[in-house]
């Protein structure tokens, strides 16, 4: 994909003002580039909200952009349960060193109250309703946690999961019950 400068960014944001709500940040993980406060900024000063999606992963900078004010609502993805092992195997890596920090960035939503959504992507080979009983006591006291059901035919990294089929819609309704016995806030998307 070619880079596109910022003016002709913010040019053409200027010129469809009518038509836009607001921005998404989102990525590969937006909060590892170091000049993404800039941006934030750089959007809120043309009076835009700001939705920005991440994976947890930097909760400095999640802190930073909070406080800052610099977005308006956050959407963090939960892979998986919230513990390495469970992490490590729905993400394919080692998540031993990043458990903590996501850990840190959800309390950091759930303590300041910040406008924000939980959201995990059912993948019929690594969810089931235990599996999602243990995010929801993980992210307990959120504002809105919603599950999506997996996508068919989408391309994915791993291909394990290319020829998945998504749960029916029998199915996801009792991961919706079971969610929300705990996170009373739980919604089906897509």
């Amino acid at each position: 994909m070619p880079t596109i400068a910022m003016e002709q960014i913010e040019q053409y944001l200027e010129t469809n003002r009518k038509w836009i709500d607001g921005i998404v940040i989102t990525g590969g993980e937006p909060t590892q580039h170091n000049d993404l406060p800039d941006l934030c900024y750089r959007l809120k000063k043309m009076h835009f909200n700001i939705k920005l999606d991440t994976n947890g992963t930097n909760p400095t900078m999640a802190r930073n952009l909070v406080n800052n004010q610099l977005i308006d609502h956050l959407a963090l993805d939960v892979k998986a349960p919230l513990t390495k092992e469970e992490y490590s195997l729905a993400t394919g890596t080692d998540a031993t060193e990043v458990i903590e920090r996501i850990l840190e960035t959800v309390h950091l939503l759930i303590e300041t109250h910040f406008s924000h959504e939980f959201r995990t992507t059912l993948v019929p080979s690594l969810h089931t309703q235990e599996t999602v009983e243990k995010i929801c006591n993980a992210i307990k006291g959120c504002r809105k946690y919603v599950l999506q059901n997996l996508k068919p035919d989408v391309e994915t990294i791993d291909p394990r999961f290319q020829c998945l089929q998504p749960f029916s819609l029998p199915q996801m309704e009792a991961f919706l019950r079971t969610a929300r016995r705990i996170v009373p806030d739980t919604y089906l998307r897509g």
